[in-house]
């Protein structure tokens, strides 16, 4: 069964019905399972451990491969792409979140709206909010003597921001080149152009990715796109 909004959205409208009101959280959550559906919260929780997105587009994602996940902002790629390394990190793989946009408070902030407890997270998946984040950087932090990894970078447009970091398409070969050599997959986020908000399509496509700087895209492997809940992954042709 397809929920009508992400699981974080429907969290936080449970949240919002307990304001002001003598109606508890629990309550709350079952009122929106209910809406959905579904017979209690636990009921909705349950089905979506087993169909969530994240598992879904982790079950595609191969040894080697890079991937792009893009969207406009506030339609949950950040929050998927937190998904995904803490399933990684359950799976008893080697995982990382590097982020030049987000600062640990934000990360918490997100983890809790997932649900996820930020103390569990920081145990299973390693987070570098450095200032220094580009493709050489994430190279040498990477164990490459440890099990295959599954590698998080927020986001694209970023890694080449600082001028002393070599070019974005340089970057991304040598993240590419790391992936397959290592076994390891690596997964980057990335913006949609504004533009796509003046179009009538209903979803973004890679000609929609906003790119400042030069980047082959054909060299992402898998390519997943977000917009008001909906989700498409596409094979690079």
């Amino acid at each position: 069964m397809k929920l009508s909004s992400p699981i974080y959205t429907l969290k936080r409208e449970a949240k919002l019905l307990t304001r002001g009101t003598e109606i508890k959280l629990h309550q709350a959550l079952d009122q929106v399972a209910r809406r959905e559906g579904f017979q209690d919260w636990g009921h909705l929780a349950s089905v979506y451990t087993k169909t969530t997105p994240a598992k879904a587009i982790l079950q595609q994602l191969d040894a080697g491969d890079m991937a792009l996940i893009a969207a406009r902002p506030g339609h949950g790629k950040t929050l998927l792409g937190l998904e995904l390394v803490a399933m990684a990190g359950k799976s008893n793989r080697a995982a990382y979140f590097f982020t030049l946009s987000d600062t640990v408070l934000d990360i918490r902030d997100r983890l809790d709206k997932l649900g996820i407890d930020p103390d569990g997270f920081g145990r299973s998946v390693t987070i570098d909010t450095s200032d220094d984040i580009c493709a050489d950087h994430i190279i040498t932090r990477v164990d490459n003597t440890a099990k295959p990894a599954l590698i998080l970078v927020d986001y694209l447009q970023l890694l080449d921001q600082k001028r002393s970091n070599p070019p974005l398409d340089t970057q991304i070969r040598r993240l590419k080149a790391f992936a397959t050599a290592q076994g390891a997959t690596v997964i980057l986020l990335s913006q949609i152009d504004r533009r796509f908000e003046l179009s009538v399509k209903g979803m973004p496509s890679v000609d929609d990715v906003r790119l400042p700087n030069r980047v082959d895209l054909s060299l992402f492997d898998k390519r997943c796109f977000l917009h008001d809940g909906e989700i498409k992954v596409e094979q690079a042709a």
